[in-house]
């Protein structure tokens, strides 16, 4: 069985990738945001920031328990995904955008102007991939 996460900044085409990839495979496709939901993982919500945190320890805890239940090798898509620790994951994938077309999708989905700036500068800065680094997954970057 296999795990790979696709994880990236918010609106660089993470859900079309991972969806494609999981057919491709045959791969059961997880929705990290439907998991959340059922989950009850959503905290304390952010006025400023219109968006609720995650605990992403108590997050690794169900998806963890998944994956050790399927019998099926996985796509995991969300932007927190690529948190999980590296023995649950056998690659990580960070979807990319061009700032030109992230700047669009970001307002096309109505957000503030602080939300399209923080994930701007979360491409720019390559959060997610420094982020996966650092947790020691092996890494492969697609433009989305």
């Amino acid at each position: 069985m296999k795990v790979i996460s696709v994880s990236g900044s918010v609106c660089t085409g993470k859900t079309t990738y991972a969806k494609k990839l999981a057919r491709r495979l045959r791969y059961k496709y997880i929705d990290l945001n439907k998991i959340i939901d059922e989950n009850k993982l959503k905290g304390e919500y952010d006025k400023r920031r219109k968006t609720y945190s995650i605990d992403v320890k108590k997050l690794n805890r169900v998806l963890i328990k998944l994956i050790k239940k399927s019998k099926e090798s996985l796509v995991i898509d969300g932007h927190l995904s690529h948190f999980l620790p590296k023995k649950y994951v056998n690659e990580v994938i960070i979807l990319k955008c061009s700032l030109k077309k992230l700047k669009k999708r970001l307002e096309k989905r109505g957000y503030s102007k602080l939300k399209v700036r923080e994930n701007l500068d979360a491409e720019i800065f390559d959060v997610c991939f420094e982020e996966a680094k650092e947790l020691g997954h092996k890494v492969r970057v697609v433009e989305g």
